[in-house]
């Protein structure tokens, strides 16, 4: 586990809080005046808060900047015996939220962090104030979302090797030590911005990954897409009738090899059907690392706006 204090050269001065609330000890930068809007920034694989740095620093300012890690990423623990599907995560964020007392929430969702999120949104759409999609899936009940995830899959250099590698007995192997490929498995979702890559940087997204048990966490994302053991949450008409009143904004980076476009914005715009969305040329699937100023300011821009 990353030392609590870790800022990885300055480059994440964000004071450590943690909960055990979830059943295990889960970290969370908590930034910005408190009473007010909630910006809730959820990752994906394999990252962790990091990523969502100079977000941070762009609205805690003007509001609360919540950001937890997900079980087993991050300053968060991994615990043995836990599973981490899809469903462990909701559940996960329920607690954390509930007992944080979060409200007026805006949800900024990246990765797997939108199942999660979205999966938060249909148990409590009350507590939402805004959903923001950045190269993150919004599944809530739509019909053809199955046929979606699939065809994407069909196209998705990281998720064809999950399926042949947990054919061929490779996959825990490999993820077991993602803290020694962390670069490549990054490259193999689109990352295009190499300019970032300092060893500061590396070394933050490497300390997650130190051992095999730290793993498990990202093994388990994987693994559960592999064998089919991620369950999206489906709302119930009214849950769905609240979110889909709801501010929404879609940003997503063209580049990402890992969630296209084609597959996953005709979701986002099932259910936010007048929603503005910002296509970003040459921005790949890390679009907070790839184009970090650029999203930053759709974000600010879109929260002062509504």
């Amino acid at each position: 586990m990353i030392p609590s204090d870790a800022t990885f050269a300055g480059t994440f001065p964000f004071a450590p809080h943690f909960t055990d609330a979830p059943g295990f000890r889960m970290h969370y930068v908590d930034e910005g005046p408190r009473g007010g809007e909630v910006i809730l920034c959820l990752h994906g694989e394999p990252t962790w808060g990091y990523l969502f740095r100079h977000l941070i620093s762009t609205l805690n300012q003007t509001h609360r900047v919540v950001v937890p890690d997900h079980m087993g990423f991050g300053k968060s623990e991994t615990p043995e015996g836990r599973s981490y599907w899809l469903q462990d995560h909701i559940a996960n964020l329920e607690t954390f939220v509930l007992a944080l007392g979060l409200t007026d929430i805006t949800l900024v969702m990246h990765d797997f962090g939108g199942p999660v999120g979205m999966g938060f949104a249909a148990r409590h759409p009350h507590r939402i104030r805004r959903i923001i999609s950045a190269n993150g899936p919004t599944p809530f009940g739509q019909p053809d979302l199955g046929d979606q995830v699939m065809a994407n899959a069909a196209l998705s250099p990281w998720f064809q090797w999950i399926i042949k590698a947990e054919a061929y007995g490779t996959l825990e192997p490999v993820l077991n030590n993602l803290g020694y490929n962390i670069l490549s498995t990054l490259k193999l979702n689109g990352f295009e911005n190499n300019t970032v890559i300092t060893d500061s940087w590396l070394n933050a997204y490497i300390a997650p990954f130190a051992t095999a048990a730290e793993c498990l966490g990202a093994l388990g994302w994987a693994k559960g897409f592999a064998t089919g053991s991620h369950q999206f949450e489906i709302p119930d008409p009214a849950a769905e009738r609240i979110i889909r009143g709801k501010p929404a904004l879609a940003i997503w980076g063209e580049a990402d090899r890992t969630l296209h476009a084609e597959h996953f914005l005709p979701l986002f715009s099932a259910l936010f059907p007048s929603a503005p969305i910002e296509r970003l040329p040459g921005v790949g699937h890390y679009c907070f690392e790839d184009a970090p100023e650029m999203i930053s300011r759709l974000i600010a821009d879109f929260v002062q706006r509504t």
